[in-house]
């Protein structure tokens, strides 16, 4: 798939798993104020405004936050999306060759429905993975730096703890249902499309496999991707953020904001992931063809001749 020729030499999967890892947690780090004003967004409107303040638009809402709770609010819960990335890119991503050789017996240029059903595959075996983490990861972003506004946890393994003492299990695997859906439908449009776009790229010869190839075949990638999985996204987000008892399920969280909210509910912050995923692939797509074959040629040199 990302950046090899068909007379390139696969890399082993450890590569790939540890390059998707750590290009993943690049992204992270370069785009996480968008995913948390995302995240502010998307639960605005299921309970009452905290001190007055409502966000308005991707900027807006991080110029507030910035503004009402400091420049570090941007960056609540990055700890908890380093570990979330580490686990879960590198399966999702790292995986998604091999899954895809298996279901297709290692056949060249395989079909878009072997894609798709390998992009699904590892998107759906990282949430098994990584869900406790994104809980963690999505509580911390929605809680408020605001003084006289009770922080709800105060570090990443407090709230591990806390979850799990107060909620059991269950609540840290809490939206693991439309989280599964939402990956599965993030993982095969984001990695079907980047493949499929590049390879046109390719084939009609309007750019060699580099920079601009990358960035042209991410950027489509996560602007198809935010379109078919923004619902999801968002019900997942306030499922995984309500305290227990305000759904009885993500069924009922998503029926409770078509019936309060109308539609236009299921594409709050449309926007700020729309900037966070074209950008989050174009950082993570680079950086992971860049890191594969630096550690490619890392492995050659160490090789014995």
């Amino acid at each position: 798939m990302v950046g090899l020729k068909p007379s390139d030499v696969p890399p082993p999967l450890g590569v790939k798993m540890a390059s998707a890892g750590a290009a993943a947690c690049i992204a992270d780090m370069v785009t996480f104020p968008l995913d948390t004003a995302k995240v502010r967004l998307q639960i605005q409107g299921e309970k009452q405004v905290v001190g007055g303040i409502r966000y308005r638009g991707v900027f807006g809402t991080i110029s507030t936050m910035v503004r009402t709770e400091g420049p570090r609010s941007l960056y609540n819960g990055l700890v908890a999306g380093l570990q979330r990335q580490l686990c879960f890119a590198s399966i999702r991503i790292g995986l998604y060759d091999n899954v895809k050789n298996f279901y297709t017996g290692g056949k060249e240029n395989p079909g878009v429905p072997m894609r798709i059903l390998a992009g699904c595959t590892t998107g759906a075996m990282a949430v098994s993975f990584a869900q406790p983490t994104d809980v963690v990861k999505v509580r911390f972003q929605a809680q408020m730096n605001l003084n006289g506004v009770a922080r709800r946890y105060n570090g990443t393994m407090q709230a591990y703890r806390q979850i799990f003492l107060n909620e059991g299990l269950r609540g840290l695997w809490k939206g693991t249902l439309p989280n599964i859906t939402r990956n599965a439908l993030v993982n095969c449009t984001e990695l079907v499309t980047y493949d499929l776009i590049k390879e046109a790229i390719l084939r009609h010869k309007l750019l060699s496999d580099n920079l601009p190839c990358h960035f042209v075949s991410a950027f489509g990638a996560g602007f198809v991707t935010t379109v078919i999985a923004s619902p999801v996204d968002v019900v997942k987000t306030r499922y995984m953020n309500s305290p227990p008892g305000q759904y009885r399920s993500a069924i009922n969280c998503a029926w409770t904001m078509m019936t309060k909210e109308g539609p236009t509910a299921f594409y709050k912050g449309f926007m700020p992931s729309f900037l966070r995923l074209g950008s989050w692939n174009v950082v993570m797509f680079v950086s992971f063809e860049q890191i594969k074959r630096a550690m490619m040629v890392s492995r050659r040199i160490e090789a014995p001749n």
